[in-house]
């Protein structure tokens, strides 16, 4: 799961979703996939716990696109009035994992 480059604690993704809620066209990202990622790898997000700023880049971009798959697959998942991102992003893109992980040893 994704962790700061900087101090090494776990983030939270609906978090870091919530910091990017400040692009004026956020929901215009979740159109296009590419998009979204160029504007996530060039976003400055802060670190909850050391204050201190970091490049999306630096984070999982895999993690990142499966995180863009769950936002477009639960419409509604965004309240942008409030700017707070109602999922839990990091509790889906886990158990995404773990199905995707038992989906490859159930083929085997």
């Amino acid at each position: 799961m994704a962790r700061c480059p900087i101090c090494g604690e776990a983030l939270k993704w609906e978090e870091l979703i919530e910091q990017m809620l400040e692009l004026e066209n956020f929901s215009e990202l979740l159109a296009d996939k590419e998009a979204f990622i160029s504007a996530f790898e060039g976003f400055v997000f802060t670190c909850p716990y050391c204050k201190e700023e970091f490049y999306g880049k630096h984070l999982e971009i895999k993690e990142a696109e499966k995180v863009f798959e769950l936002l477009n697959d639960f419409k509604g998942g965004i309240d942008y009035e409030n700017r707070k991102v109602k999922l839990k992003l990091t509790n889906l893109l886990a158990l995404d994992v773990m199905l995707e992980e038992w989906d490859r040893r159930v083929k085997r």
